[in-house]
């Protein structure tokens, strides 16, 4: 069975990829855990905007390139490995291309992989939260039904 994609987000691969390792929130921001999820990837792929933003950063974070994309409601969206095609202070549309994956993710299974994290920023009375990007994404199934009955 296949699904659709609906909402505010979507797949920041396609297509769509496997989950190399799923999300695992720390008990507190600084202990460890996995703050995102891999996704499979080929090294070159495109990577897709998950939702419409603003590029807050295109760079690199102790030697591996990063985009982040801030979205309404203080979501955050980071990407890793990409080498960026977009710049600090532009406008994204979901689906729009951003960069590309580059080989080395730490920890990947398979030839290539894209992090792919997610977090709510600092409220007037709460403090910054990781959650699972997988969270973000609505989809329903597609059911096929007979030409005849």
């Amino acid at each position: 069975m296949s699904a659709a994609e609906i909402g505010e987000f979507g797949w920041p691969l396609r297509p769509r990829p496997s989950v190399e390792r799923r999300f695992d929130k720390p008990e507190q921001n600084w202990l460890p855990g996995h703050r995102g999820v891999d996704l499979a990837a080929v090294e070159g792929q495109v990577v897709s905007a998950a939702g419409a933003g603003i590029v807050v950063f295109a760079g690199e974070v102790a030697g591996k390139p990063v985009v982040s994309i801030d979205h309404s409601g203080g979501l955050r969206t980071t990407y890793e490995p990409v080498a960026a095609r977009v710049t600090v202070g532009a406008r994204v549309r979901r689906g729009e291309p951003i960069g590309t994956v580059v080989a080395g993710h730490e920890g990947c299974p398979v030839a290539a992989c894209l992090h792919w994290g997610a977090r709510r920023e600092a409220g007037e009375h709460s403090r910054r939260e990781y959650v699972d990007p997988l969270g973000l994404l609505h989809e329903v199934p597609i059911r096929l039904k007979p030409l005849r009955p």
